[in-house]
């Protein structure tokens, strides 16, 4: 073998690893939802932490994502992470919208003490009001909740803004603290965000 053949053979290699690298994002399946298992937020890539179902009695009412710069596995290094994050929430059945925010602020009461409570009952306020605008949330609907550095809480239904953003982390960890917090939502959700088999 000349050593034009060997580079022509070396090159080809290569370039066959980088068509594999940009290769679009794939997806994860959980309950029929297809989880993208990348995003990005504020310019930076994210990877998925883990995703799962929440479920309420035997009702599945969303699947969802978190994710994250760097691979975490308990409550504290997701909360303690600096840079973006993001949960997406996608709807697996029709939930008026002013239901969906009141389970959203009873998850976060629950996980924060008094004193926390206080210091975001302003932003708190002004998420479920944001929320209580859409008349229904459907099946099928996208939420996500972002953490931006130096903006705050972003959050978008469908891809478009829901309210202002938020700008204390405080905020977005209390909202982490629905699904990851000591009184979790949903108890089979918590690890599989976590990245639990």
């Amino acid at each position: 073998m000349t050593t034009q053949t060997s580079l022509k053979k070396l090159c080809s290699i290569g370039l066959l690893a980088l068509a594999c690298c940009a290769l679009p994002s794939q997806a994860v399946e959980v309950g029929g939802i297809k989880i993208d298992d990348a995003a990005t937020v504020a310019g930076k890539p994210l990877q998925l932490n883990g995703a799962g179902i929440r479920t309420k009695v035997i009702f599945k009412v969303y699947a969802m994502g978190l994710y994250l710069s760097d691979k975490k596995a308990t409550p504290a290094e997701v909360l303690a992470l600096a840079g973006p994050k993001r949960v997406t929430i996608v709807m697996m059945r029709e939930v008026a919208s002013d239901e969906l925010a009141k389970t959203f602020i009873a998850g976060l009461n629950k996980n924060s003490s008094a004193a926390e409570q206080a210091k975001i009952s302003d932003q708190t306020q002004k998420f479920e009001k944001a929320f209580t605008s859409i008349p229904v949330a459907k099946k099928g609907d996208v939420i996500t909740l972002d953490w931006v550095p130096g903006t705050g809480t972003v959050s978008q239904y469908n891809g478009k803004p829901l309210g202002e953003p938020l700008a204390d982390a405080a905020f977005y960890n209390a909202l982490l603290r629905i699904w990851l917090g000591e009184n979790p939502v949903d108890d089979a959700l918590k690890p599989a965000l976590l990245g639990a088999k």
